[in-house]
């Protein structure tokens, strides 16, 4: 199963590595679709694969990080 979310990072997480640290904690496969960084925002549409109780994990690992977590309900990055 694939999902896609938006990740957007307050200015004190931006340089965390967090999409690294999904593959590598989690069975999951991570695919930064589109980013824009300044220092003050951090915005991610990724997409993860992966079985869905294992995505529910990362996405969880996120969230309790700090990172705000949205669905893409629309394939408009394809």
């Amino acid at each position: 199963m694939k999902k896609r979310f938006y990740l957007t990072y307050p200015p004190e997480l931006i340089k965390e590595p967090f999409i690294y640290e999904v593959g590598k904690r989690y069975k999951v496969v991570t695919n930064v679709r589109q980013a824009s960084t300044s220092d003050k925002l951090g915005l991610v549409a990724v997409e993860i694969e992966g079985e869905p109780a294992e995505i529910d994990k990362a996405v969880k690992f996120l969230t309790d990080k700090g990172v705000k977590v949205e669905p893409i309900e629309l394939d408009i990055i394809e």
